[in-house]
């Protein structure tokens, strides 16, 4: 269990809505409108123990922001250890931390094998504090972490309930964290909802409620569910395509010009961290195919370790149907040109699978956490995807799905329609409303631009 927020403010000072929270609620009253002044200072925190799919949702996020030219100035702390590598929006700030990974559930363990754990925690907690303090920003928005990487927030949100009573803190969740049942113990065991409540302004959602309703799977009491905003899932434009417009609300194409030849196939597992089963089985089930039946491009990702890189490259020798790369900083391109794509289940690809009308076959992580398992199971269960299972026999079911999958008619389409696309550039417009009468999740985007 984390230290309770009482112990960083101090017990002499209860803790209670912030000043932000209660002048809304007297707007609210009066049916008034208050914007955070003409320029929206906005620190974003991503924690990046794992994988890629925090930092491309920030970045996604931002880079909407930074396109509302001059409303919002923003800051990112992330502890990506690929940030320098990536297509940062223009404009963005980052202030980088000491990287860690995730190790076991709740358990990390600094990157750098020759670090201490504690010393890094120290460092990242001290330089949060630090960020924040200084640029006193109107908005600090923390995305899926309520208390931070093992609890390394709870010192900055205890602060600025004492120090920075104007700064509106915001919690940004995913879709889907893990099974209810895992969230509720969790949440329960970390003192969670106790934080939500004294800490946090809003709940951010990045999902459809249609499709997974957070605040009821995840025992959200009455009072913390009036706080849930869903936004809509975020999707990130191409890099080519980003415009420096005046608060583009607009949603990156669908169509895209494919190579003559082939079909194409696009295999991304994310960050790579953990996806070489998916792509060995993929490279074994394609040499049951014959060979001038497809093209194959295979992204390894940034955070595949060195032997398993390897291996793929071995398998793929003398292959000219199969193109590997190592990782991109740009998906969407890709994923665009593609006839199929095959990936785990993560939230960003998902995501960008959805808003790009795309064939695709799911293979979800199986452990620690249910999140992909449950993710892909409800695209599949809208008909926007199919869903194949982890295991021993993963490389002859995909053989087998696969030229079923190319030959079939696009299944995203309608499943797309139905679910919200526009999560990014609805932060951008709940940011900039503060908070306005009668602006809910249900809220058409057109009646509170």
């Amino acid at each position: 269990m984390y230290p309770s927020l009482h112990e960083f403010v101090g017990r002499e000072k209860p803790i209670g809505p912030s000043l932000f929270a209660r002048r809304v609620e007297q707007q609210r009253d009066a049916g008034e409108f208050r914007r955070l002044g003409e320029t929206v200072k906005v620190v974003l925190y991503s924690h990046d123990t794992f994988g890629l799919g925090h930092l491309r949702r920030n970045l996604a996020i931002a880079a909407t922001l930074l396109r509302c030219t001059g409303r919002f100035s923003v800051r990112l702390l992330t502890g990506s250890p690929v940030i320098r590598d990536w297509n940062l929006p223009r404009g963005l700030r980052v202030q980088a931390l000491p990287p860690v990974v995730k190790a076991g559930a709740e358990l990390y363990k600094a990157r750098d094998s020759d670090q201490l754990f504690g010393m890094v925690k120290g460092y990242r907690e001290a330089l949060i504090l630090k960020t924040v303090l200084r640029h006193r920003p109107d908005v600090f928005l923390v995305d899926h972490a309520p208390a931070g990487m093992n609890g390394e927030l709870l010192s900055t949100l205890a602060l600025i309930r004492r120090e920075l009573p104007n700064t509106r803190t915001i919690i940004g969740l995913r879709d889907i964290l893990d099974s209810p049942a895992i969230v509720q113990k969790t949440w329960r065991e970390q003192d969670i909802y106790a934080l939500l409540d004294q800490a946090y302004d809003d709940i951010f959602v990045y999902g459809s409620r249609s499709l997974f309703d957070v605040a009821a799977a995840y025992g959200m009491s009455a009072a913390l569910a009036r706080r849930v905003r869903y936004c809509g899932h975020v999707v990130a434009a191409p890099a080519a395509e980003r415009s420096t417009a005046d608060c583009p609300f607009t949603h990156i194409g669908r169509d895209a010009d494919r190579p003559h030849g082939p079909p194409t196939v696009l295999v991304t597992a994310g960050g790579g961290g953990d996806g070489f089963f998916l792509m060995d089985a993929y490279l074994r089930a394609i040499e049951k195919l014959p060979i001038a039946s497809l093209r194959s491009v295979v992204i390894a990702g940034p955070l595949m370790c060195a032997d398993e890189s390897a291996a793929l490259r071995r398998r793929a020798a003398n292959r000219p149907d199969i193109e590997l790369i190592d990782y991109t900083t740009d998906l969407i391109p890709r994923m665009r040109a593609a006839d199929l794509v095959v990936s785990m289940a993560g939230y960003n690809t998902c995501a960008e699978i959805l808003a790009l009308r795309k064939r695709a076959i799911l293979v979800p992580r199986a452990a620690p956490r249910a999140e992909q398992r449950m993710r892909a199971g409800l695209l599949a269960r809208l008909g926007a995807v199919w869903s194949v299972e982890p295991g021993e026999e993963l490389a002859q079911k995909l053989a087998a799905l696969i030229p079923v999958a190319l030959a079939a008619p696009h299944r995203a389409q309608a499943a797309s329609a139905a679910i919200d696309l526009h999560g990014a550039e609805r932060v951008a417009q709940f940011l900039l409303q503060g908070a306005t009468t009668g602006a809910t999740a249900s809220t058409p985007m057109e009646q509170i631009a």
